[in-house]
């Protein structure tokens, strides 16, 4: 049965979501805490300029940042990042925007760091009117990021990017350093790591609170304080429909307190379960091999690619289209496997998904 918030008219299938923490799929799953955070705030009027500043000192304080801002995503937190390098506070230039006469809006980054997320990185960096400049090795990027009308150079830290992760973001950051421009750093999924990111020297950090903080949808950005008080400033331009909500804020707020009162250890060994028991039943499976892929950007928990039998592609969708339907990551079925991350899937719902996954996969394979 649907909780009883959604309207009994309304008919949503259950969703398993061994994705991880894709949109499509609805992210993940709030606290209770975070849930009644959002629903007092839903009862209450609020000034919002003291929300976001409250907001703003806790996220520096769980970030190790200088100060910090809610967004309405993280993607608007990326395209109000590059707003805020191009204009800086000056009200008459956040006004103008898109239009970019006059100012500096070359944005310098890696071809490899182009992340698709639903949309392209690049098309996050053109809505604020800048021109994105995808370069193809950080010796280009060094280069291109000379041109006196750079205002900023962007890194990405996530495991859908190419060899990204500490190592390329100092370098990048150097190239930023260089040319005399903030160095955005977009680690969307990163929130486990957030120290270790605003330790990078970027100006400007940008995070998800939806996925895994567990808060609603919302947009994190911490780091160079100046920097990010041109980012709110956005809000009263081409970022008021990217402006974040009293309830979200509320839920990011709860999102972190709960964060700060979990053991990180017993987290991760929770996850290690859920994983060896996957992982271990599928190996029984006829024709599958099991892969286990720890975190690459050191998140603490491993993901699993199954080898299937039959066409991976078809197996995604049959498993999408099923009731439940369950999500799993599509990245490698050129190459004939499937991906599971466990994070969204409670303990309870591990029977059932590798019920439902044997089944498909041998409809699959006999089809």
């Amino acid at each position: 049965m649907p909780p009883a918030s959604i309207p009994s008219s309304c008919t949503l299938r259950r969703v398993i979501n061994a994705w991880g923490t894709a949109t499509p799929f609805g992210v993940s799953r709030s606290d209770e805490a975070v849930a009644e955070a959002v629903a007092s705030m839903l009862r209450r009027h609020v000034v919002m300029g003291e929300l976001q500043a409250v907001a703003g000192e806790r996220l520096a304080a769980w970030s190790g940042a200088q100060t910090g801002c809610v967004t309405h995503s993280s993607a608007a937190g990326l395209t109000l990042a590059v707003a805020a390098c191009m204009t800086g506070e000056d009200a008459a230039l956040i006004a103008r925007l898109p239009d970019t006469t006059g100012l500096r809006r070359r944005v310098v980054l890696l071809s490899a760091h182009d992340v698709n997320y639903g949309q392209r990185l690049t098309q996050a960096i053109r809505l604020a009117g800048a021109l994105p400049v995808a370069c193809d090795s950080v010796a280009h990027a060094k280069h291109e990021a000379q041109d006196a009308q750079t205002a900023a150079v962007l890194a990405v830290e996530s495991h859908l990017a190419a060899g990204s992760g500490q190592a390329l973001t100092r370098a990048l950051h150097a190239v930023a350093v260089a040319a005399g421009v903030p160095l955005i750093l977009d680690g969307a999924a990163q929130d486990w790591r957030v120290r270790e990111l605003v330790a990078s020297g970027a100006g400007l950090v940008v995070l998800s609170a939806q996925k895994y903080l567990r808060a609603p949808t919302a947009g994190l950005v911490v780091g160079d304080a100046a920097l990010v008080r041109a980012v709110d400033a956005q809000h009263g331009g081409i970022g008021r429909a990217m402006k974040p909500s009293k309830e979200a804020i509320a839920g990011v707020l709860a999102a972190i307190d709960a964060r700060d009162g979990m053991d990180a250890l017993q987290w991760q060994a929770g996850e290690q379960r859920k994983v060896d028991h996957v992982a271990a039943t599928a190996a029984r499976w006829p024709g599958v091999q099991v892969e286990r892929a720890p975190d690459p950007l050191g998140n603490g928990f491993e993901r699993l690619w199954l080898r299937v039998p039959g066409d991976a592609a078809a197996l995604v969708c049959r498993l999408r289209e099923g009731d439940p339907a369950v999500a799993v990551a599509p990245h490698r079925v050129a190459q004939g496997s499937i991906g599971l991350e466990l994070t969204g899937v409670d303990e309870a719902e591990l029977d059932v998904l590798c019920d439902v996954l044997a089944r498909a996969i041998d409809a699959v394979a006999g089809s």
